[in-house]
């Protein structure tokens, strides 16, 4: 569907329920997957969301900034580090531009769509001025198999030592050595030094198949694997195509008779000679996940289905809170709720339909005796990425593909952004990598104590969690989720301490959680945007000179 606007036109997908924007494959469409000719460069070679494709596109086709007052570099970033005129405004100001400002800008402005990847030189002209990271240019995905892998001998030292809650950090390419130090490639768990691997089986929503046999240590290639996937029709098709060429590679289709679900589970099941291994972690099985990105490694789970009685705790939200009241130390009662995540549903008209009314009664609960206070007295943070925050990271725009939250979706739920906290994670040196990790957590007013933590596949939806029905005697829910609940009753605590520094060592008590992002979280300032996938953000240069036109 295509719209004008003050930023000229673009075109949007019509899904707002989809927590993912998967193709809708009971209706299929060749469009979700590469085509013949020149055309299929442009498209990733494993199905994705519409978001996920653009951002292929423009990493492999940019579209750079100019101006025609100045062709040497982009104009200086605002001094106050505002999102005023990169693109969809939520709230009308006095500080913003009329239309005619607007559309004269505009003119000024020249749209150049360039093939293959820029070059350093071009890169070195084109960096964004004052706190904007540095611009990075990579090899193809094609030559970057072997970047992040860490020694095996250090790997194995600090899986063995300092961690109890064995919860860590996926490596990023182009930050400082020091915040990579404790983090894990996709390489290092499958590593050899955990034993003789003798099959396997991968959890996952995105998968591309050829560089995945590649992160497997050559002896344990040839080894059985299972994927299990979510796809139907034509992209259920094409991932057994990316599989036909390995004789050991099996594919598992999980169970999705709701429409708009997802298998959105990510986990590894890895068996050796010597035992069994369970990896619950965030990313898709693809390079960019494992490059540039935030992301978890670790069961709360869901799984579609409609659940009534005591069913409805074993899944979703209401099993968080089963969970919270039988563990949880009801110390904490008046303590806020942070959420983070990196993709957003349909919430309803205003918080009472959803989020402030069954999620977040799940979320407050705390012990057996915990009496649940009135919807305003526990305090709400949500994290998720600003407009800033995608043009300012080490993908630039492109890091936007892996956060699906649409305008369609927006734009009914206007009252949701004023719960919105930037992301900011200095405490793991990863700022500039946008997250697609998912977390929950319960921290104390001062944000140095934490009552339990969540990290999980769930991102903010009903899909995900589950939503109450027929008068609240019914749970239902469309997507496979999974992830692990730290609680400090299992560890003979009351509550966590806060880490001070994600990478921080022997520094700090063996106890103290390593939360992977800064607290207390900023809230949004009057003039920062969400970031919103399918719309144009042409006013500002990211850290590769580029624009993003999504159509």
């Amino acid at each position: 569907m295509s719209q004008e606007g003050d930023y000229g036109k673009w075109t949007i997908s019509s899904s707002d329920e989809s927590e993912e924007e998967k193709p809708k494959l009971d209706k299929p469409s060749t469009s979700s997957l590469p085509r013949a000719g020149q055309e299929a460069a442009s498209e990733p070679k494993y199905t994705c969301s519409e978001a996920r494709k653009v951002a292929h596109k423009r990493k492999l086709s940019p579209v750079k900034f100019s101006n025609t007052d100045s062709q040497v570099s982009p104009p200086k970033r605002q001094k106050s580090g505002s999102q005023e005129d990169l693109g969809w405004c939520l709230s009308s100001s006095d500080d913003e531009l009329q239309p005619g400002t607007q559309q004269k800008q505009a003119k000024n402005m020249v749209v150049k769509e360039e093939s293959g990847i820029s070059s350093p030189q071009d890169g070195a002209a084109q960096r964004t001025a004052n706190h904007s990271p540095p611009v990075l240019h990579g090899l193809k995905e094609e030559e970057e198999d072997y970047e992040t892998s860490g020694e095996g001998q250090d790997i194995w030292d600090m899986l063995e030592k300092g961690n109890p809650f064995r919860f860590y950090l996926t490596r990023v390419s182009g930050i400082k050595p020091k915040y990579n130090s404790g983090a894990l490639h996709i390489k290092d768990i499958l590593s050899p030094l955990f034993g003789t691997l003798v099959s396997s089986a991968q959890f996952n929503y995105c998968f591309d198949v050829d560089w995945l046999i590649k992160q497997y240590p050559p002896e344990f290639r040839k080894k059985p694997i299972l994927l299990v996937h979510g796809d139907k029709r034509e992209a259920k098709a094409h991932l057994h195509a990316q599989a036909k060429p390995y004789e050991n590679i099996s594919l598992c289709q999980a169970k999705l008779d709701i429409a708009f679900g997802t298998h959105h589970t990510k986990m590894m099941l890895l068996l050796y000679e010597e035992g069994l291994r369970v990896v619950i972690h965030t990313s898709n099985l693809i390079h960019a996940d494992w490059h540039q990105k935030t992301q978890g490694v670790y069961l709360i789970g869901s799984t579609p289905g409609r659940f009534q009685g005591s069913q409805k705790d074993n899944w979703g939200h209401f099993r968080l809170r089963k969970l919270l009241k039988e563990h949880a130390s009801p110390k904490g009662e008046s303590w806020p709720i942070v959420g983070q995540f990196s993709s957003i549903g349909s919430m309803g008209a205003d918080d009472s339909k959803w989020l402030c009314s069954e999620f977040k009664e799940s979320l407050v609960t705390l012990g057996k005796e915990s009496r649940t206070p009135g919807r305003s007295a526990v305090r709400l943070h949500l994290i998720y990425p600003s407009v800033e925050n995608v043009r300012t990271s080490l993908e630039g725009y492109p890091a936007g593909g892996s956060l699906p939250y649409s305008i369609q979706t927006a734009e009914k739920q206007n009252w949701l952004h004023s719960y919105f906290h930037k992301w900011s994670a200095d405490t793991s040196g990863r700022s500039n990598a946008m997250p697609h990790i998912k977390t929950y957590m319960r921290p104390s007013p001062d944000f140095s104590q934490i009552a339990w933590f969540l990290v999980t596949s769930a991102n903010l939806s009903k899909a995900a969690w589950g939503a109450l029905e027929k008068n609240g005697t019914q749970l239902m829910i469309r997507s496979y989720e999974l992830g692990v609940l730290f609680l400090p009753s299992a560890f003979g605590l009351d509550s966590f301490k806060v880490k001070e520094k994600f990478f921080s060592g022997s520094k700090e008590p063996v106890t103290a959680f390593p939360v992977p992002f800064d607290l207390p979280p900023e809230l949004y300032g009057s003039k920062d945007r969400p970031w919103i996938w399918n719309i144009p953000y042409t006013k500002a240069p990211d850290t590769h000179g580029n624009m993003w036109v999504p159509s």
